[in-house]
């Protein structure tokens, strides 16, 4: 058997594998990245709805009793 079709193909699936590898520690670094700033963003969320809350004493207008006037 001649060895070096076998030696090239062994060369190329570790260099395919290199780059699987390679590319993998990016998408968790992409991953990583994505959830932090979900993170920042649902904090973010959360403040602005407190700040901006509704108070209990405000009713719809579908509920509010005319004025005794009317």
């Amino acid at each position: 058997m001649n060895a070096e079709p076998l030696e090239a193909r062994i060369i190329e699936l570790e260099s395919l594998l290199a780059r699987q590898e390679r590319l993998m520690d990016d998408l968790s670094g992409e991953i990583l990245r994505l959830n932090r700033l979900v993170e920042l963003l649902s904090r973010r969320l959360e403040a602005h709805e407190a700040r901006h809350a509704v108070p209990d004493s405000i009713r719809p207008l579908t509920e509010e009793v005319p004025p005794p006037h009317y």
